[in-house]
């Protein structure tokens, strides 16, 4: 498609406002906001009546490359990505091997720079078997590092349920510490207590039991006072509990905050009582809890304790989701559509578009420090997302672009649409058409 785009009339949702005004794509970069005239060489796209959205920044996804692309890799889930308004991801570093070196974060660089649809970027993993390497680098360099699903490698990987190596890390680390919050010693003694009454094929239904609230809330205060202490830059990854939300600031602007969190979309969209209908499907860890903490969840979204919102994309095939309790893994696809799902927030008239777009895209950039991204502003690139709010259509398995070809969310209904994306002024995704001719790039941030 020509390099110079023009989208009239379109409502720009954008930093607190809506505006009707046309935006000019000139390569890869918003050139020009306002009222402009068609010139001749211009590619247009009539977004009359249509909402144009920052593309969303997703700050948890496990993509699965490499080592685990059975389930989904670099080019299926990214396009799936984009197909959902993403248009650049930080994806989690428990692939196989583990993203525990310079190295291997290196390499998934390169697979990401010939494979992602979507602009990309990765955390570097971190636990107690390499923390004094990783501390030998300039960890400024990176976007940030985490511990989230190297517990699935080794027992006694996470953070959380080790306070001398994370008072170790948080003394010394110059990026943002993300962390999966939940006491494993709490979960194990749950795990125990109900294997004594099911056995290996304990019900979904209890998995907000065995990961509870109190496995939760302990290991976040134990990881904030921890940082407070230290002046570290934490951040706790998808938050599941109301009363985890009291132990977050929201009387400080996000540029201010040192302990920050997200919460993941199936945790605001699925609440306990959808265990019986859809089991297994729904088990991620930490798990989707009580309609009281997706209550409260939701509401310190809407009062900034919640920073912003992820997907914590974590495809894995239908099989093997759907073994007894203790084998079926942990997470479910949701990159496709999770803006669809907070767009249904707004039609029900629980959140604004505005507010959306603050979760969404603008804090996502503000608290990696991502340069020239996350906002729709002359000069950022042209990463954006062209929405029809009054076009209704249902989630089938024809529809879906995951390689795991499965969702938790088959059957749903939104009532609004992605119509088009762009990747750094590339149309890459046209009303179920995709151009695939230029990839992503690496998201530049600065944490100095």
């Amino acid at each position: 498609m020509n390099q110079e785009i023009l989208i009239k009339n379109t409502t720009i949702i954008n930093e607190g406002k809506s505006l009707v005004a046309d935006v000019l794509i000139v390569k890869d970069r918003i050139y020009k906001i306002g009222n402009i005239a068609i010139k001749p060489n211009y590619t247009v796209i009539d977004g009359t009546g249509k909402h144009l959205l920052p593309g969303i920044i997703d700050g948890q996804v496990h993509f699965r490359d490499p080592g685990l692309t059975h389930k989904g890799d670099l080019y299926t889930e990214s396009k799936a990505a984009v197909a959902g308004g993403v248009t650049s991801f930080i994806d989690m570093p428990n692939t196989v091997p583990n993203v525990l070196t310079v190295e291997s974060l290196k390499d998934k660089y390169e697979i990401a720079s010939r494979k992602s649809l979507a602009n990309y970027a990765f955390f570097l993993g971190v636990n107690g078997d390499n923390i004094d390497e990783v501390l030998k680098t300039d960890t400024s360099q990176f976007i940030g590092v985490s511990d989230d699903g190297l517990y699935f490698t080794k027992k006694g990987n996470l953070l959380a349920d080790n306070p001398n190596t994370m008072e170790k890390l948080f003394a010394n680390c110059k990026s943002i510490i993300a962390i999966h919050s939940e006491k494993e010693e709490i979960v194990e003694a749950n795990e125990n207590n109900f294997r004594q009454q099911y056995g290996e094929n304990i019900p979904a239904s209890y998995h907000p039991l065995i990961r509870s609230t109190k496995a939760c809330f302990e290991a976040t205060e134990r990881a904030i006072t921890l940082a407070k202490k230290h002046e570290a830059r934490l951040h706790i990854l998808h938050l599941t509990t109301e009363a985890e939300t009291h132990l977050f600031q929201n009387d400080i602007p996000l540029q201010a905050k040192k302990i920050t969190t997200e919460v993941s979309v199936h945790h605001l969209w699925f609440s306990d009582k959808h265990y019986e209908r859809l089991g297994m499907l729904i088990k991620w860890n930490p798990a989707i809890k009580t309609e009281q903490d997706q209550r409260g969840l939701l509401k310190a979204v809407l009062d900034d304790r919640i920073d912003i919102i992820t997907t914590d994309h974590a495809p894995h095939t239908l099989e093997e989701k759907q073994k007894p309790y203790f084998q079926s893994m942990s997470g479910a696809p949701m990159v496709q559509h999770s803006l669809n799902c907070m767009l249904e927030f707004y039609k029900n008239g629980y959140m604004s578009l505005e507010k959306i777009v603050e979760k969404m895209c603008h804090n996502p950039a503000i608290l990696y420090h991502i340069t020239n991204r996350g906002f729709i502003r002359e000069g950022y690139f042209a990463d954006l997302t062209l929405v029809d709010l009054n076009s209704q259509w249902t989630v089938t398995k024809d529809s879906l672009l995951y390689k795991c070809g499965w969702s938790p969310l088959e059957g749903t209904t939104f009532q609004t649409r992605i119509n088009q994306t762009f990747v750094n002024g590339n149309l890459v995704y046209d009303n179920g058409l995709f151009h695939e001719n230029k990839f992503g790039m690496s998201i530049e941030f600065n944490n100095k």
